[in-house]
C-alpha cells in the first residue's frame, strides 16, 4: 500500500470510529451555559511531573500554578516518579485551589534504556486513555504532551470521541529524533505511519506548540497545511528565584571547592542529543589550566562520561547527580560559565530548556550546535555568550580561557544574558503566550460548533 493509500485508509477508520462513538454536538458539553461564561478548564497529559527531575516536568508545574493563579482550573494527570528515583512515590491525588493531580502507576522497566522508555511511555498512554474513557470531568481543552513521544495520540482521539479540542506541546520532534539517533530506519514502516498519524494529529488540533523557531520549520516542511496554527512558545526561568549569587557567598561552590577556579558547568541531562565528546575534548585540552569543569545530572551519556574522565586521567572534572530543585539557585550560580550541547542532526528535533536558567543565573553561556542553529541567533541577539560548532574544541577551549582571563568581560556577558531574560522569557510572558493559544482554541472550538449547529438547522 501507498503512502497516499495509507492516509486515505487511516483518514477513513478514525472517520469511522468518530462517526460511532461521537453524540450530536449539542450533548458534548454539560449544562446550558455557554463555555465563555465559565473559568477554562485546563487538562493536562504528561508522564513527568514533580518529585520527577524531568525538566519538562518541572516547567508544566510551573505553567500550571501560574494559570490556575490566573482563574484557569487545572487538571493534571501524570505517573508517580520515574526519572530519578529519589523519591519513588508521590499521594496518587493531589488538590489544590483550582488544580487537581492524579497520579497513576509507571513502569520502571529498563529505564536507562530506549526500549525500556518506549515500554515504559506505551504503559502510560494505555493508563491516560482509560482514564480519558472513564473520567467524566475531561475540561473545556486538552494540553497533550510528547512526555511519552506518541501521547498526542490520544488528543485526537479525544477529539473524535467526545469533541474535545487538544492542544500538542511538542518538547521533541518524533519519529525524527529516533532515526537520528538511529534506533529505526528512517524507511522503516514504523517511521511512515507515525509521520502519517502525526499529519492527522496536527491538522485536527487546535494548535500545536513548540519550543524553537528551528523545530516549527520541520513540522511545516512535513505538513505545510499547518503553518498558521503552529506557535513557538520558548521555555522559561524565573528571576526572582535564580538570582546572581557571587560564589564566595555560594554555599554550593563553598561545598566543592569551586570558589577559587574558574568553574565550567554543565546541569541537566547527558543524553544521547547531547554533544558530551565535543566538551570531553575542551577538558583534555585544559587540563594542565585552573580550570574545573563540573557536570551534574544523568542521563545515557553520563556512564560514558565518566568512564572517559577516568580513561584520560583527568583530574579537573567533578561528576555530581541531579540536586534537588530547591539547590537549584546556588548550583547554577557556582560557576564562571554554564555550557549547552546539542549532538548533530538534532536541530530543530531538540530544544535545550536548561539554557533558561543558565541566563537567569547571570552566567555566560557557550553553545555546542550546528552552524545555522536558532540557537546562534539567540545568543548574538543577548550577547550572553558564543556559538560553537560540534567537535570545535579548541574553539571553545580558547574561547574559555579568554573569560578565564578577563572577569569583566565574563560578567557582562552574564549581565547581558539575565537582562535578555527578563526581557522575552519570564513565566509571566510565556504564561501569557500559553493562554492565547489555549483561548484560540476554545474560541475556534466554538466557531466549528455553531457553523455545524446552523448547518444541521438548515
Amino acid at each position: 500500500m501507498g503512502i497516499l493509500q495509507g492516509e486515505h485508509t487511516l483518514h477513513q477508520f478514525l472517520t469511522q470510529l468518530h462517526q460511532l462513538v461521537t453524540q450530536p454536538p449539542g450533548r458534548r458539553r454539560d449544562g446550558n451555559i455557554p463555555k465563555q461564561q465559565h473559568p477554562v478548564r485546563l487538562s493536562i497529559i504528561t508522564q513527568f511531573y514533580p518529585p520527577d527531575y524531568a525538566a519538562t516536568g518541572q516547567l508544566i508545574e510551573e505553567l500550571a500554578d501560574r494559570l490556575r493563579n490566573d482563574g484557569v482550573y487545572v487538571h493534571i494527570f501524570t505517573g508517580q516518579p520515574g526519572y530519578a528515583f529519589q523519591k519513588e512515590n508521590a499521594p496518587p491525588i493531589e488538590r489544590k485551589d483550582k488544580m487537581l493531580i492524579r497520579r497513576s502507576r509507571t513502569g520502571r522497566l529498563w529505564p536507562s534504556r530506549i526500549r525500556g522508555k518506549a515500554v515504559n511511555g506505551l504503559l502510560f498512554c494505555v493508563r491516560s486513555a482509560f482514564h480519558l474513557l472513564k473520567n467524566c470531568w475531561r475540561g473545556d481543552v486538552l494540553l497533550i504532551t510528547t512526555a511519552p513521544p506518541f501521547l498526542p495520540l490520544l488528543g485526537y482521539l479525544a477529539h473524535l470521541c467526545f469533541g474535545l479540542p487538544y492542544v500538542c506541546l511538542l518538547y521533541d520532534l518524533y519519529p525524527d529524533v529516533a532515526v537520528e539517533l538511529q534506533v529505526v530506519p528512517a524507511h522503516h514502516w514504523l517511521v511512515r505511519l507515525w509521520n502519517l498519524v502525526n499529519q492527522q494529529i496536527w491538522k485536527n488540533a487546535k494548535g500545536v506548540i513548540v519550543l524553537s523557531p528551528s523545530m516549527k520549520e520541520r513540522i511545516v516542511a512535513k505538513c505545510p497545511e499547518v503553518a498558521d496554527k503552529v506557535a513557538v512558545i520558548h521555555s522559561w526561568a524565573d528571576p526572582s528565584w535564580i538570582v546572581p549569587i557571587p560564589k564566595q557567598n555560594n554555599w554550593f561552590a563553598q561545598q566543592y571547592d569551586l570558589v577559587e577556579k574558574f568553574t565550567v558547568l554543565y546541569s541537566g541531562n547527558m543524553g544521547r542529543c547531547h554533544d558530551m565528546e565535543t566538551i570531553m575534548e575542551v577538558a583534555k585540552l585544559l587540563e594542565d589550566e585552573p580550570i574545573q569543569f563540573v557536570f551534574i545530572g544523568d542521563g545515557a551519556k553520563r556512564q560514558a562520561t565518566k568512564e572517559q574522565i577516568a580513561a584520560m586521567g583527568l583530574k579537573n572534572c567533578l561528576l555530581l547527580p541531579y540536586q534537588d530543585k530547591q539547590n537549584l539557585p546556588h548550583s547554577l550560580t557556582a560557576c564562571d560559565l554554564s555550557l549547552v550541547s546539542i549532538s548533530p542532526g538534532m536541530e530543530g528535533l531538540v530544544a535545550p530548556s536548561k539554557l533558561y536558567g543558565i541566563l537567569a543565573a547571570g552566567r555566560p553561556v557557550g553553545v555546542i550546535c550546528e552552524e545555522g542553529s536558532y540557537l546562534c541567533q539567540l545568543i548574538e541577539q543577548a550577547k550572553c555568550g558564543e556559538t560553537f560548532n560540534n567537535g570545535d574544541a579548541t574553539g571553545l577551549a580558547n574561547f574559555i580561557r579568554r573569560l578565564a582571563s578577563d572577569t569583566q568581560l565574563a560578567h557582562q556577558m552574564g549581565r547581558a544574558g539575565r537582562c535578555y531574560l527578563k526581557s522575552n522569557f519570564t513565566l509571566e510572558i510565556i504564561a501569557q503566550q500559553y493562554s492565547e493559544v489555549l483561548n484560540q482554541a476554545l474560541l475556534t472550538d466554538v466557531k466549528s460548533e455553531d457553523s455545524i449547529a446552523v448547518t444541521e438547522a438548515h
